[in-house]
């Protein structure tokens, strides 16, 4: 048998109630899943997801972006608070902030972000709504490499949810969140334990289990 890896070392970025982080906390609590949550960060102070991940004892920190500061400076700062926990891979779970170049310059091709639909249709704030109105029968969840876009960045993975005909934006959007949770955890575990890289804009699994690289 391989010799296993050390865990893959996660910091997570939230904005709200941390259901997502709640799922990757979950997970990580199993040896066998192959990553660590060893830093929560949040531009908000105050949230449940802040309290999520205090509760088991991982650290966390607060950097608001505040009205008129420096956008450039901000993105700095926030690079070095998550450089300090040195992760392996940041992952954005409900951070309704863009990041900056500072961050993306540290971390690109190591940070995700999921989204609330099948991108690229639907990018956005408002993606479940979006996709009622325009009248789709299958909508989803996306996990993808963040880049200097808006929900633009290569695909790692996603989960179709279908659309039923009585649906609001607010009961569609409940249902794709199960299926972002479940999706964003599968991912997480396979980026932590399978080797993989991106040509093209399609990312490939070229490894199995205990064979991280990319």
């Amino acid at each position: 048998m391989p010799h296993p890896l050390q865990p893959l070392r996660l910091v997570v970025l939230i904005s709200g109630s941390g259901t997502l982080l709640q799922a990757l906390l979950d997970a990580c609590a199993a040896p066998e899943f192959g990553a660590q949550v060893v830093a929560v960060g949040s531009d908000r102070d105050g949230i449940p997801g802040l309290q999520r991940a205090q509760q088991v004892s991982v650290p966390t920190f607060v950097h608001p972006l505040e009205s008129g500061a420096d956008r450039d400076e901000w993105d700095r700062q926030l690079t070095t608070l998550v450089a300090g926990f040195t992760p392996g891979l940041v992952v954005l779970a409900g951070f309704m902030k863009l990041v900056g170049p500072s961050l993306l310059a540290a971390y690109g091709g190591r940070m995700i972000n999921s989204h609330p639909a099948l991108l690229p249709s639907f990018p956005g704030m408002h993606a479940p709504r979006d996709a009622l109105a325009y009248g789709v029968k299958l909508s989803g969840a996306t996990v993808f490499l963040v880049d200097e876009g808006v929900d633009t960045g290569v695909i790692v993975d996603q989960v179709a949810v279908e659309v039923h005909d009585d649906d609001s934006a607010t009961e569609l959007h409940e249902r794709i969140k199960i299926a972002e949770r479940e999706l964003l955890v599968a991912t997480v575990h396979r980026l932590a334990t399978c080797r993989w890289q991106v040509t093209d804009r399609r990312l490939r699994w070229t490894g199995g289990e205990h064979e991280r690289g990319s």
